[in-house]
């Protein structure tokens, strides 16, 4: 089986736990207590290849925040979220990724950017072509999902999962054969 760890980040109130808690344990949690940071496991077949997720919730971020230094390391991949509801958290979200480039010092580092919050439509601040534009930007994966109505949310962590093997195999494309049968 193999293991890989996931960071879960973005600005505060902006619906990480709930991401997390939808896609491991399959449930909405109504209430909101700030999270300091929370670790949840989760164990899935893709390819048929069984993996550990072990993803981490981590605390509500914001432009003044310094990223901090443990979790570019032993890290495979990053869901960045905002809320479609939130101009603020789109702001930020930019703000963490490119902290997060900067640390990792490498150009390129597998992230699924997620707008969260689509159930709450009505209350749009952030459009789905600003955030696919910025995901364009990144070459990321980019989701528009809602955790209360479990839209998109296996989605989000299956599409981080491909991009870190696609990641760990060195972008490798299937080899080609070589011989050639006359």
């Amino acid at each position: 089986m193999k293991v890989r760890n996931l960071a879960i980040m973005g600005y505060r109130s902006v619906g990480k736990s709930s991401l997390s808690i939808q896609f491991t344990e399959g449930q909405f949690v109504d209430s909101y207590d700030p999270t300091i940071e929370r670790t949840f496991a989760k164990s899935i077949r893709m390819n048929n290849t069984d993996y550990e997720i072990k993803l981490v919730d981590t605390a509500g971020q914001d432009e003044y925040s310094i990223f901090p230094a443990q979790y570019s390391m032993d890290y495979h991949g990053y869901v960045l979220v905002y809320s479609i509801t939130s101009q603020k958290s789109f702001e930020v979200i930019k703000i963490i990724y490119d902290k997060l480039v900067d640390v990792m010092g490498k150009p390129y580092v597998p992230v699924v950017l997620v707008g969260n919050k689509t159930d709450l439509h009505q209350e749009r601040a952030v459009t789905f072509d600003e955030g696919k534009r910025l995901a364009e930007n990144w070459k990321a994966i980019f989701l528009e999902t809602s955790a209360k109505q479990n839209e998109s949310v296996d989605e989000i962590f299956l599409k981080i999962l491909e991009l870190v093997e696609r990641e760990n195999n060195g972008n490798q494309q299937p080899a080609k054969p070589s011989c050639i049968i006359s």
